[in-house]
């Protein structure tokens, strides 16, 4: 079975910068193929997709973290990365990583904890 485990959210001040992590056990090497997405959910609204990275190492991300947020991984250590820079306030919510379906954004795992990123003076 796969589970996630999501680290690195805290308390930052707007304009700060956070990196998550997400490790990703149960896949064993075939981690590499799947294209990997960190998703976000706010309080009161529905969970949004930030961005992904495919196999190949071709990122996409929401137009509202679009050049401030940067996503790597590293399939040595079925980890995938969230740079986050110049933070907003609303940019507040639970993150939490999951495999990406097709060209999609349907998640195709269960979810992990998630990890809770605030931003706020």
């Amino acid at each position: 079975q796969v589970q996630t485990v999501e680290s690195g959210g805290g308390l930052v001040q707007p304009g700060g910068s956070l990196r998550l992590s997400c490790a990703a056990s149960g896949t064993g090497t075939i981690f590499r193929i799947y294209r990997m997405g960190w998703y976000r959910q706010a309080p009161g609204k529905q969970r949004e997709l930030v961005a992904t990275i495919n196999s190949g190492g071709t990122t996409t991300y929401a137009d509202s973290v679009k050049g401030r947020f940067t996503i790597s991984r590293d399939n040595g250590k079925n980890t995938v990365y969230l740079q986050m820079n110049s933070l907003k306030a609303e940019d507040t919510a639970v993150y939490s990583c999951n495999r990406v379906a097709g060209d999609g954004s349907t998640p195709q795992w269960g979810w992990g904890q998630g990890t809770q990123v605030t931003v706020s003076s």
